[in-house]
């Protein structure tokens, strides 16, 4: 009787073990199946709204958010699938990570918008006003200081050399024909500079933060066209998971009418949809 009583105890614990076992596979597929969307700011945001969305769950997709304020460190986390894909950089800040970063690649998925760099001055009401040695506030980070020259550029007050690049800088222009300054500046620090120096270069996330609308407060602003392609944000991948169909359908689900709704709403505008193969950011 004792033999049959121990018999059916380790029966019943051989499937207790088998039960638990069952249940954390089952809890592990469940994490699988949950895509952790790493993003910061205003684009944490939207993400997460996207992910308690009706149109996320029509697509079969269970989004999770995190928050990775530091973008290197937002996209070492991707690569090292910490994250699975990450929203909240442009093409030329990926391309430089990844040249950067040869041993941890990134994948680009997909095009979401162009976030507008604009020109403000409480001064002057056109870049035409712009008088003979006026001083520009500019960033002096290496992305934004290239890109708030070629903002310049394209207004028609420098010239810089044909090859200009990513990381070139004021010592790259080769025409200045008004003898303008450049003052370098923490461009989170551009509204409060505006008190002070004539012109400054803003960004529009630090624009919208300190109350002023890129397509109408700023005296000139960047336009989707070929200049400013590597402006462009992407949502980015590790490269092994680059033909992943569910991050995949996150591009296809960001550029839903309804979710842009929202965002042009929550923005006024000013994240302008860029909805583009990747093909058009490749090409030169």
């Amino acid at each position: 009787m004792r033999k049959g009583k121990s018999l059916i105890v380790t029966v019943l614990l051989a499937l207790s073990v088998i039960l638990l076992v069952g249940c954390g596979n089952q809890s592990k597929a469940a994490d699988d199946d949950t895509i952790v969307v790493g993003s910061q700011g205003s684009d944490l945001d939207i993400w997460e709204h996207i992910a308690k969305s009706s149109q996320a769950k029509k697509l079969g997709l269970n989004i999770k958010t995190k928050e990775i304020t530091d973008g290197a460190q937002l996209n070492s986390a991707t690569s090292q699938g910490q994250v699975d894909v990450n929203a909240f950089q442009s093409w030329s800040y990926y391309k430089a990570y990844n040249k950067q970063n040869p041993k941890g690649k990134l994948a680009a998925l997909g095009t979401t918008y162009l976030e507008p760099l604009g020109i403000y001055s409480k001064k002057y009401k056109s870049v035409e006003d712009i008088p003979d040695g006026t001083t520009i506030a500019i960033a002096n980070n290496p992305a934004n200081t290239s890109r708030g020259l070629l903002l310049l550029q394209a207004a028609g007050l420098i010239t810089l050399k044909k090859d200009f690049g990513a990381l070139d800088n004021t010592k790259d222009i080769t025409s200045n024909p008004k003898n303008l300054k450049f003052k370098e500046i923490d461009d989170t620090t551009g509204p409060r500079v505006l008190n002070d120096v004539p012109v400054v270069l803003i960004s529009n996330t630090v624009a919208l933060e300190s109350g002023l609308h890129v397509l109408t407060d700023s005296i000139y602003h960047e336009k989707i066209d070929q200049s400013t392609k590597e402006n462009v944000n992407i949502l980015a991948t590790a490269d092994k998971n680059k033909n992943n169909a569910n991050y995949k359908k996150l591009v296809k689900l960001y550029h839903n009418k309804k979710i842009q709704e929202y965002i042009k709403k929550k923005y006024y505008g000013t994240k302008i949809e860029v909805n583009k193969p990747l093909t058009y950011l490749e090409n030169k």
